[in-house]
């Protein structure tokens, strides 16, 4: 047997001092030390997309790391936020889902994770209001005009559903049901080519984020009905909101959220969520968040749960009701 001289044994521990040293080094290092990949659960162009890249942006400039944007695409955002489920939870992976994904496709879904429990929340980043909007030549110049029209015998009105489970989906789903007007759906692949049906008069309506129509509503080639927010936006200041219209109660936000998933350290969420908040309020960012029509919501982590049981529980009924799933 080999004899343990002492100066062996203090090389033994002097090694065993230096790697311990090495290891608390590495759990000390501070967040982020390499980039954080920011995952976007929908196509490249469309207004989640367009907003997450300017975000990853400014979060670069505040944080020191790169943010690269990494589009998942498909089922209603469901393969991305499979993707952000089944990542580490050590900070270097979120995601940033509008409402559509997180509160109201897994109620249409089978998703391969649990969506209460899969992911926590780094907060509430933004809202946007969502247009009714119809062909500058529709007859009806009115929302009850509208519904009006599509009670009279022989007439087929229809509306352009850009993909089921989307918040416009639901939104015109909710004004039929309150209405009970006899509006046909006609599904397109996404948000540009169901805008395009109400333009080239295929469709009567559609509903869509103001990022998408303002340049056409602007143009005047499609007109507003309504708007689906509480109170009027300083965006189209003269449309009327569903409730003046007397849809007691109507109230539908495209909201986007910033998640990661579930066992994230909590001061990494409340870094992110400062860095967030940072970006969508500092004056020299405030120009580009509002070419896209976004209106900056900034909430914290610990909301989160309550908004999210809230979200789902508001879509769940109307779900049921009206039928809605995929075909």
């Amino acid at each position: 047997m080999q004899a343990i001289t002492r100066r062996g044994l203090g090389g033994g521990l002097a090694g065993l001092g230096l790697l311990a040293a090495a290891g608390a080094a590495t759990q000390e290092a501070p967040w982020p030390n390499r980039p954080v990949t920011l995952l976007i659960p929908w196509g490249a162009g469309g207004s989640t997309d367009a907003f997450g890249r300017i975000l990853a942006q400014h979060l670069q400039q505040i944080l020191g790391q790169p943010f690269p944007v990494d589009n998942r695409v498909g089922a209603n955002g469901t393969i991305g936020m499979a993707v952000a489920a089944r990542a580490r939870p050590d900070g270097y992976t979120v995601i940033l889902s509008p409402n559509s994904t997180y509160a109201i496709a897994p109620l249409i879904y089978q998703t391969p994770y649990d969506a209460e429990r899969a992911f926590v929340g780094v907060g509430l980043l933004a809202s946007m209001p969502i247009f009714l909007m119809v062909h500058r030549t529709f007859p009806a110049r009115t929302l009850p005009e509208f519904v009006e029209q599509a009670g009279r015998p022989g007439t087929r009105l229809t509306y352009a559903n850009p993909g089921v489970g989307a918040t416009t989906h639901l939104a015109i789903e909710w004004f039929l049901q309150l209405s009970g007007a006899p509006v046909l759906e006609v599904g397109y692949r996404g948000g540009a080519p169901a805008i395009q049906a109400v333009l080239a008069n295929e469709a009567s309506m559609v509903a869509m984020p103001a990022s998408a129509v303002l340049p056409y509503l602007q143009s005047g080639d499609l007109r507003a009905l309504a708007v689906t927010t509480a109170q009027r936006t300083p965006l189209a200041p003269d449309v009327p909101t569903f409730q003046e219209l007397g849809f007691a109660g109507y109230e539908v936000v495209e909201h986007l959220a910033l998640l990661a998933p579930a066992g994230t350290p909590p001061a990494i969420l409340r870094r992110l969520n400062e860095a967030s908040r940072v970006a969508l309020t500092a004056s020299e960012f405030r120009d580009r968040f509002a070419s896209l029509a976004v209106t900056p919501t900034v909430g914290t982590p610990e909301e989160w749960p309550a908004y999210l049981a809230a979200e789902t529980a508001k879509w769940r009924e109307l779900v049921r009701e009206r039928n809605i799933r995929v075909q």
